[in-house]
């Protein structure tokens, strides 16, 4: 695991908006997977700020791209920032 990665969150309104620190790797991917794995059903919108990521592992993207749990998801997420175009879902938005 990635020992730098953290993520922020906070909520406004029905939107979820995650922010990525440090180093994305598996365990990273997993660790984000689980958060939209809780938050499911309990807000509208979920933007994934990237703009903070130290680093991206090709590896933690194909992890995080796979997971049927993410991609159920997908028109729901909207990604932020530098890596956004990597580690966007097929059916998400980019801003």
């Amino acid at each position: 695991m990635a020992s730098n990665f953290r993520i922020f969150s906070h909520r406004n309104s029905d939107n979820l908006h995650l922010k990525l620190m440090g180093d994305f790797d598996g365990s990273s991917a997993h660790q984000l997977i689980n958060i939209l794995k809780e938050q499911n059903g309990n807000v509208n919108n979920i933007f994934i700020h990237t703009c903070n990521l130290s680093s991206m592992d090709p590896f933690g993207v194909e992890v995080f791209q796979k997971s049927s749990s993410a991609n159920l998801l997908s028109d729901r997420l909207t990604f932020t920032g530098e890596y956004s175009d990597e580690m966007a879902l097929e059916g998400s938005s980019l801003a």
